[in-house]
C-alpha cells in the first residue's frame, strides 16, 4: 500500500484505537486479526503447501512497513527542524535590518528627515542638493581631533570593549569602532558635526577592501582605508550617514566565523574573550524550548545516549514494565529492547 493512500482507512482504524485505548492493544488487535483470519503466520515448508509464507517473509514484511513510515517520520522531523531554523533565521534578519537602520529613528528629528542618506554604493546622492554646505574647516578639524582623542582614551582591554554595544565582540580603534555577531559586522566611523549631507561622504565598499572619506572645503580626508581580513558580501552590505555623528557601515560576512580584526595589519582582538553564543533575544519561549531540545539531542547522539524522544517513551514504558500482568515484571528495565523513531513522540 502506498503511504499517501493509507488515510482512506483512518476512520475505521481510529475507531479501533479509541476503543482499545492504547497502541499496544491496537497492535494486538491488528496482529490477532492476521493470526485468526489470514495465513500470515502460516509457513510454507514444502512445495505442496498452498498457503502461508516462506520462513522470515512475514517478519520482513512487518519490518519493511515499519521502516517505510519510520523514514517518513524522520523526514517530517527534519522538515519541522528546518522550518523552525528558517523561521529563526528570518526573525534574526528582520532584527538585524531594524538595528542597521538607525536613520529611521531620527526621521522625525528637526531638519534631519530630508537629509538622511542610506546607500550601498560608493557615491551617496543627497535628497536636497540645493541646500548649501558651508562647514567651517577649523571646526571640522577640531571635531575630528576630539573624536580621535576620545577613541584613543578608550580602555584597550577586550573586557572593556564588551561593555559597549558599539564595540561588543569587536574593538575601539583610532578612527572607528567595530562590533560583530556570527553573520554581520558593524562599523561606526565618527565624523565632524558639520558632516550632514551624503555628498560630503565617500564610501567605496568592495568584497575585499573599504575606503571611507569625507569632503570639505579643503578637499578630501580619508578616515578609513585598507583590505579586509576576510571577504564580505558587498551586494548586501550597506552604509548610512547619521548627520553630524558617524558613518554606520553594516558588513555581511561571507561565512559565519569570527573576525579578529577588520583591516589587515591592525591590532587583533582575543577571540577567546568574546561572546560566541548566538543571540536569542528574539526567540520566544516555545522556539527556545525546541532549540534547547535539539541541542540536547545533538549532544546525546554524539555520546551514543538516548535522545529526548526516546527518554520520554522510556519514562512511559517504565510505568508499565513492573505492572501486574507484565511479562517483564521483576526484571531490570532494558531500553535497548525498543527502537523509537523521533516521529513517534509529539513534543
Amino acid at each position: 500500500m502506498e503511504p499517501e493512500l493509507s488515510d482512506r482507512y483512518d476512520h475505521a482504524l481510529l475507531g479501533i484505537l479509541q476503543h482499545v485505548g492504547n497502541i499496544q492493544d491496537f497492535l494486538n488487535v491488528y496482529f490477532g486479526f492476521l493470526y485468526r483470519k489470514t495465513d500470515f503466520y502460516r509457513l510454507l515448508l514444502s512445495p505442496q503447501d498452498r498457503m502461508g509464507f516462506p520462513p522470515g517473509t512475514a517478519q520482513n514484511m512487518v519490518l519493511q512497513a515499519f521502516k517505510t513510515y519510520e523514514r517518513l517520520a524522520m523526514q517530517d522531523h527534519e522538515q519541522r527542524v528546518q522550518s523552525l531554523q528558517e523561521k529563526l533565521r528570518k526573525k534574526e534578519e528582520r532584527l538585524s535590518e531594524n538595528s542597521n537602520a538607525p536613520l529611521s529613528e531620527n526621521s522625525n528629528a528637526p531638519g534631519a528627515a530630508e537629509e538622511v542618506v542610506v546607500e550601498a554604493s560608493a557615491e551617496a546622492v543627497p535628497v536636497n542638493p540645493d541646500v548649501p554646505i558651508a562647514p567651517d574647516p577649523q571646526e571640522i578639524a577640531e571635531a575630528s581631533g576630539n573624536n580621535t582623542e576620545d577613541s584613543a582614551s578608550e580602555p584597550q582591554s577586550q573586557e572593556s570593549f564588551q561593555t559597549d554595544s558599539d564595540s561588543y565582540n569587536g574593538a575601539v580603534r583610532e578612527n572607528y569602532t567595530w562590533s560583530q555577531d556570527y553573520s554581520d559586522l558593524e562599523i561606526k566611523v565618527p565624523v565632524a558635526k558639520d558632516v550632514v549631507k551624503g555628498r560630503q561622504v565617500s564610501v567605496d565598499l568592495r568584497g575585499s577592501c573599504i575606503r571611507v572619506a569625507v569632503r570639505d572645503s579643503q578637499g578630501e580626508r580619508v578616515l578609513m582605508d585598507g583590505n579586509f581580513t576576510h571577504k564580505i558580501n558587498a551586494e548586501t552590505s550597506l552604509w548610512s550617514l547619521e548627520p553630524g555623528k558617524c558613518i554606520s557601515i553594516s558588513l555581511s560576512k561571507c561565512g559565519e566565523y569570527w573576525w579578529n580584526a577588520v583591516l589587515e595589519g591592525e591590532e587583533k582582538i582575543d577571540i577567546d574573550k568574546i561572546n560566541k553564543e548566538r543571540g536569542m533575544a528574539t526567540v520566544d519561549d516555545d522556539e527556545h524550548a525546541v532549540l534547547d531540545r535539539l541541542t540536547f539531542d545533538y549532544h546525546q547522539k554524539l555520546q551514543g545516549k538516548p535522545q529526548s524522544h526516546e527518554l520520554k517513551v522510556h519514562d512511559m514504558l517504565k510505568k508499565g514494565w513492573d505492572a501486574d500482568g507484565s511479562p517483564f515484571k521483576g526484571q531490570a528495565f532494558d531500553p535497548s529492547m525498543f527502537n523509537i523513531s523521533p516521529g513517534a513522540v509529539q513534543f
